[in-house]
C-alpha cells in the first residue's frame, strides 16, 4: 500500500507563519547584523540581550515589546520607530496598517509607485534600499 499523495511533510503541521516583527530581526541579521550587534544598539535605548532578539525570531514571546524596547529594537535594526511598531501591531494584533498617514507627499508618491509593481519588481527595489541603508551605516 502507498501513501496519500497529499500526506502532508514531516513537520509541516507544527510550520506557523513568521510574524512581522520576527521578519524584521530576521531579515537584518540576513544582511549581516549579528544578535549582539543588535543588543549592542538596543541597550543604547534599553537593555535588551542577544538571547532576545534570538527568541524574538525562534519562539516568539506571548506578549509583544512595551513601547520602550520597540524603541530600542528600531535602533537596533537601523529602522524607523514607527515600522516596528507596526511590525508588533501585524504580529501580534493582526493589525496591518493600510494608509500613510503622517508620510509626506514624496513618500505617498514613491509608494503609490510601487504599489503596482510585480514581486519580484517589489524584491529588486527592496533590495536596492535595503543596500543604501546599509551602505549609510557603514559611512
Amino acid at each position: 500500500m502507498t501513501a496519500p499523495a497529499s500526506a502532508p511533510a514531516p513537520g509541516a503541521a507544527n510550520a506557523s507563519p513568521m510574524g512581522a516583527l520576527s521578519r524584521l530581526v530576521q531579515n537584518a541579521n540576513d544582511s549581516g547584523i549579528s544578535y549582539q550587534q543588535m543588543a549592542d544598539k538596543a541597550s543604547r535605548v534599553t537593555p535588551l540581550t542577544k538571547q532576545y532578539f534570538q527568541k524574538l525570531v525562534k519562539t516568539p514571546p506571548v506578549s509583544p515589546p512595551n513601547p520602550e524596547q520597540l524603541e530600542a529594537i528600531a535602533n537596533a535594526l537601523g529602522s524607523p520607530v514607527r515600522r516596528v511598531k507596526e511590525a508588533a501591531a501585524e504580529q501580534w494584533l493582526a493589525y496591518e496598517a493600510t494608509e500613510l498617514a503622517g508620510y509626506d507627499e514624496e513618500v505617498r508618491i514613491i509608494v503609490g509607485h510601487l504599489a503596482g509593481k510585480s514581486k519580484s519588481e517589489l524584491r529588486r527595489w527592496r533590495a536596492m534600499i535595503e543596500a543604501d541603508e546599509r551602505a549609510q551605516r557603514e559611512e
